[in-house]
Protein backbone atom coordinates (compact mmCIF):
# COMPACT_ATOMS: atom_id res chain seq x y z
CA UNK A 1 0.00 0.00 0.00
CA UNK A 2 1.44 3.29 -0.93
CA UNK A 3 0.49 6.12 1.69
CA UNK A 4 0.78 10.11 0.09
CA UNK A 5 0.93 12.61 2.66
CA UNK A 6 1.76 16.71 0.76
CA UNK A 7 4.59 17.44 2.59
CA UNK A 8 6.67 15.92 6.01
CA UNK A 9 9.90 16.54 7.32
CA UNK A 10 11.45 13.02 6.07
CA UNK A 11 9.59 9.86 4.73
CA UNK A 12 12.23 7.74 6.32
CA UNK A 13 11.54 9.21 9.74
CA UNK A 14 8.04 8.80 9.38
CA UNK A 15 8.05 5.42 7.97
CA UNK A 16 10.43 4.13 11.00
CA UNK A 17 8.06 5.52 13.56
CA UNK A 18 5.34 3.44 11.82
CA UNK A 19 7.57 0.45 11.69
CA UNK A 20 7.90 0.58 15.76
CA UNK A 21 4.21 0.73 15.80
CA UNK A 22 3.76 -2.83 13.66
CA UNK A 23 3.26 -1.42 9.75
CA UNK A 24 3.75 -4.61 7.99
CA UNK A 25 6.55 -5.07 4.95
CA UNK A 26 5.39 -3.73 1.35
CA UNK A 27 3.99 0.21 3.18
CA UNK A 28 5.52 2.60 1.31
CA UNK A 29 4.99 6.54 1.89
CA UNK A 30 5.47 9.19 -0.56
CA UNK A 31 5.63 12.67 -0.11
CA UNK A 32 5.36 15.90 -2.38
CA UNK A 33 8.33 17.55 -0.15
CA UNK A 34 10.13 17.33 2.86
CA UNK A 35 11.56 19.67 4.82
CA UNK A 36 14.51 17.66 6.35
CA UNK A 37 15.28 14.99 3.67
CA UNK A 38 18.41 13.11 4.28
CA UNK A 39 21.23 11.24 2.50
CA UNK A 40 23.94 8.89 2.67
CA UNK A 41 26.66 10.46 4.64
CA UNK A 42 24.69 12.50 6.39
CA UNK A 43 23.58 14.62 3.60
CA UNK A 44 21.35 16.84 3.37
CA UNK A 45 18.35 15.68 0.32
CA UNK A 46 17.33 18.69 -1.52
CA UNK A 47 13.18 18.40 -1.95
CA UNK A 48 11.95 20.17 -4.48
CA UNK A 49 8.12 19.20 -5.79
CA UNK A 50 8.02 17.40 -8.28
CA UNK A 51 10.54 15.10 -7.89
CA UNK A 52 10.24 11.24 -5.81
CA UNK A 53 10.08 11.05 -2.32
CA UNK A 54 9.21 7.46 -0.92
CA UNK A 55 10.13 5.22 1.69
CA UNK A 56 9.46 1.28 1.96
CA UNK A 57 9.60 -1.03 4.69
CA UNK A 58 11.35 -4.21 4.77
CA UNK A 59 10.29 -7.27 7.42
CA UNK A 60 13.65 -9.41 7.99
CA UNK A 61 13.37 -13.20 8.31
CA UNK A 62 15.24 -16.52 8.95
CA UNK A 63 17.58 -17.28 6.03
CA UNK A 64 17.40 -13.67 4.30
CA UNK A 65 20.41 -12.17 2.60
CA UNK A 66 22.24 -9.29 4.53
CA UNK A 67 20.08 -6.68 5.26
CA UNK A 68 22.63 -4.25 3.85
CA UNK A 69 22.67 -5.89 0.47
CA UNK A 70 18.67 -4.26 0.23
CA UNK A 71 20.69 -1.03 -1.24
CA UNK A 72 21.55 -3.65 -4.10
CA UNK A 73 17.90 -4.42 -4.13
CA UNK A 74 16.71 -0.71 -4.66
CA UNK A 75 19.62 0.52 -7.11
CA UNK A 76 18.14 -2.49 -9.73
CA UNK A 77 14.83 -1.44 -9.06
CA UNK A 78 15.26 2.06 -9.17
CA UNK A 79 17.32 1.27 -12.56
CA UNK A 80 14.32 -0.69 -13.90
CA UNK A 81 11.73 1.83 -12.93
CA UNK A 82 13.63 4.72 -14.95
CA UNK A 83 13.72 2.53 -17.71
CA UNK A 84 9.75 2.27 -18.14
CA UNK A 85 9.89 5.66 -18.65
CA UNK A 86 13.10 6.19 -20.38
CA UNK A 87 14.66 3.13 -22.36
CA UNK A 88 17.03 5.37 -24.93
CA UNK A 89 18.55 6.92 -21.68
CA UNK A 90 22.52 5.48 -20.52
CA UNK A 91 22.00 5.17 -17.16
CA UNK A 92 24.77 3.26 -14.90
CA UNK A 93 24.88 2.33 -11.27
CA UNK A 94 27.95 3.62 -9.14
CA UNK A 95 28.44 1.44 -5.87
CA UNK A 96 26.90 0.78 -3.97
CA UNK A 97 23.31 2.30 -4.94
CA UNK A 98 23.66 6.07 -6.79
CA UNK A 99 22.24 6.08 -10.27
CA UNK A 100 23.97 8.18 -12.83
CA UNK A 101 22.33 9.78 -16.14
CA UNK A 102 25.28 10.70 -18.29
CA UNK A 103 27.54 10.29 -15.58
CA UNK A 104 25.79 12.90 -13.21
CA UNK A 105 23.87 12.13 -10.39
CA UNK A 106 19.98 11.17 -10.80
CA UNK A 107 18.33 9.27 -7.19
CA UNK A 108 19.76 8.58 -3.81
CA UNK A 109 19.06 5.60 -1.78
CA UNK A 110 18.93 5.51 2.09
CA UNK A 111 18.93 2.55 4.41
CA UNK A 112 18.25 2.81 8.13
CA UNK A 113 17.13 -0.25 10.78
CA UNK A 114 15.09 -0.32 13.33
CA UNK A 115 14.27 -3.81 14.92
CA UNK A 116 13.84 -6.75 11.84
CA UNK A 117 12.47 -3.82 9.92
CA UNK A 118 14.83 -1.79 7.23
CA UNK A 119 13.49 1.26 5.63
CA UNK A 120 15.21 1.77 2.44
CA UNK A 121 14.25 5.81 1.22
CA UNK A 122 14.20 6.71 -1.90
CA UNK A 123 14.61 10.11 -3.96
CA UNK A 124 14.58 10.39 -7.88
CA UNK A 125 15.19 14.14 -9.39
CA UNK A 126 11.93 13.71 -11.89
CA UNK A 127 11.51 17.51 -12.37
CA UNK A 128 14.39 19.24 -10.69
CA UNK A 129 17.83 18.49 -9.55
CA UNK A 130 20.20 20.60 -7.14
CA UNK A 131 23.33 22.48 -7.52
CA UNK A 132 25.57 20.03 -5.56
CA UNK A 133 29.25 21.09 -4.27
CA UNK A 134 30.93 17.78 -4.94
CA UNK A 135 29.45 16.38 -7.84
CA UNK A 136 27.09 16.67 -10.80
CA UNK A 137 23.44 16.03 -10.70
CA UNK A 138 20.73 16.18 -13.19
CA UNK A 139 16.98 15.35 -13.81
CA UNK A 140 14.80 13.66 -16.09
CA UNK A 141 13.01 16.73 -17.17
CA UNK A 142 16.77 17.74 -18.43
CA UNK A 143 16.67 15.04 -20.89
CA UNK A 144 12.73 15.97 -21.54
CA UNK A 145 11.42 13.11 -19.84
CA UNK A 146 8.22 14.06 -17.89
CA UNK A 147 6.96 11.61 -15.34
CA UNK A 148 4.53 12.52 -12.44
CA UNK A 149 5.69 11.25 -8.90
CA UNK A 150 2.64 9.07 -8.11
CA UNK A 151 3.06 7.10 -11.47
CA UNK A 152 6.56 6.68 -10.48
CA UNK A 153 5.98 5.32 -7.28
CA UNK A 154 3.54 2.98 -8.40
CA UNK A 155 5.53 1.43 -10.78
CA UNK A 156 8.71 1.68 -8.53
CA UNK A 157 6.86 -0.50 -5.95
CA UNK A 158 5.83 -3.24 -8.18
CA UNK A 159 8.78 -3.52 -9.52
CA UNK A 160 10.91 -3.62 -5.96
CA UNK A 161 8.13 -5.97 -4.90
CA UNK A 162 9.29 -8.49 -7.66
CA UNK A 163 13.34 -7.74 -7.18
CA UNK A 164 12.75 -8.31 -3.20
CA UNK A 165 10.93 -11.70 -3.60
CA UNK A 166 13.56 -12.58 -5.82
CA UNK A 167 16.63 -11.40 -3.32
CA UNK A 168 14.36 -13.10 -0.60
CA UNK A 169 13.81 -16.30 -2.83
CA UNK A 170 16.99 -16.97 -4.85
CA UNK A 171 19.69 -14.90 -2.37
CA UNK A 172 21.74 -12.16 -3.73
CA UNK A 173 22.94 -13.88 -7.40
CA UNK A 174 20.49 -12.26 -9.46
CA UNK A 175 20.33 -9.25 -7.86
CA UNK A 176 24.21 -9.34 -8.28
CA UNK A 177 23.85 -9.57 -11.77
CA UNK A 178 21.25 -7.30 -12.21
CA UNK A 179 23.53 -5.00 -10.66
CA UNK A 180 26.50 -5.59 -13.14
CA UNK A 181 24.95 -5.18 -15.79
CA UNK A 182 23.99 -1.55 -15.27
CA UNK A 183 27.57 -0.92 -13.72
CA UNK A 184 29.62 1.01 -14.78
CA UNK A 185 32.97 -1.10 -16.92
CA UNK A 186 35.13 -2.81 -15.22
CA UNK A 187 38.48 -1.25 -15.01
CA UNK A 188 36.47 2.13 -14.39
CA UNK A 189 38.74 4.78 -11.79
CA UNK A 190 37.60 5.22 -8.72
CA UNK A 191 38.07 7.13 -5.55
CA UNK A 192 37.20 5.45 -2.31
CA UNK A 193 36.40 8.03 0.76
CA UNK A 194 36.66 5.68 3.81
CA UNK A 195 34.76 6.35 6.72
CA UNK A 196 37.80 7.02 8.69
CA UNK A 197 38.73 10.13 6.59
CA UNK A 198 41.35 8.02 4.24
CA UNK A 199 40.85 7.38 0.65
CA UNK A 200 41.70 4.85 -1.40
CA UNK A 201 42.17 4.82 -5.21
CA UNK A 202 41.80 2.11 -7.63
CA UNK A 203 40.45 0.53 -10.78
CA UNK A 204 36.43 -1.13 -10.28
CA UNK A 205 36.76 -4.78 -10.34
CA UNK A 206 33.29 -6.19 -9.90
CA UNK A 207 31.00 -6.97 -7.22
CA UNK A 208 31.88 -9.31 -4.60
CA UNK A 209 29.18 -12.18 -4.02
CA UNK A 210 28.76 -10.20 -0.73
CA UNK A 211 27.74 -7.37 -2.48
CA UNK A 212 30.89 -5.46 -1.55
CA UNK A 213 32.85 -3.59 -3.83
CA UNK A 214 36.08 -5.35 -5.45
CA UNK A 215 38.86 -2.69 -6.54
CA UNK A 216 42.51 -3.33 -7.47
CA UNK A 217 44.81 -1.06 -6.09
CA UNK A 218 48.00 0.44 -7.93
CA UNK A 219 50.12 -2.72 -6.62
CA UNK A 220 47.65 -5.28 -8.19
CA UNK A 221 46.40 -6.47 -4.59
CA UNK A 222 42.12 -6.20 -5.03
CA UNK A 223 40.78 -4.98 -2.03
CA UNK A 224 37.03 -5.45 -0.63
CA UNK A 225 35.11 -2.15 0.10
CA UNK A 226 31.81 -2.76 2.63
CA UNK A 227 31.46 0.77 3.43
CA UNK A 228 32.71 4.22 1.62
CA UNK A 229 31.52 6.96 -0.35
CA UNK A 230 32.90 6.43 -4.50
CA UNK A 231 33.57 9.22 -6.99
CA UNK A 232 34.28 8.33 -10.39
CA UNK A 233 37.71 9.71 -11.63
Amino acid sequence: MIHHIPTTTSTNGDLLVMAAAGATEGTWLRADSQTGGRGRMGRIWVSHPGNLYASTLVRLGPGDPAPATLALVAAVSLAEAVGVFAPDLALTIKWPNDLLLDGAKLTGILLERIGDAVIIGMGVNLAHHPDLPDRPATSLAAHGIEVVPALFCETLAEIFARWLARWRGEELEPVRRAWLAKAHPQGTALTVHLGDGDALQGLFAGLNHDGSLSLRLADGTIRAIHAGDVFLI
